[in-house]
């Protein structure tokens, strides 16, 4: 069984055969499936494939979160980049104004 608290899996005996589906919990009480595949002969199938594709599934949002982070940060940067140049500027118009009524 998974370790991962997120995602688990669900086996259910449908009418044509097992039907394995990996979930998500969404919050404490509410929980959704995430990918579902049906009909298969037995049991066994139908957790050898959930663990194969729960394992896969975490990797893939493992990667995911590891690009949006990158791309997180990057955003970050350049905000924070942006928000200085607008601060240099607005000093320099301060200084400007001040040096401006020093002058008169």
């Amino acid at each position: 069984m998974s370790k991962n608290k997120k995602f688990d899996i669900r086996l259910t005996e449908k009418r044509n055969g097992w039907c394995a589906e990996i979930t998500r919990q969404v919050t404490s009480r509410s929980t959704t499936v995430s990918k579902r595949e049906a009909g298969f002969e037995t049991e066994a199938l139908a957790q050898e494939w959930a663990e194969k594709e729960l394992a896969s599934f975490i990797a893939n949002q493992a990667e995911r979160n590891d690009r949006k982070s990158e791309q997180r940060k990057e955003r970050d940067e350049i905000r924070h980049t942006k928000e200085l140049k607008a601060e240099q500027a607005r000093e320099a118009r301060a200084k400007a104004r001040a040096e401006e009524l020093d002058d008169e």
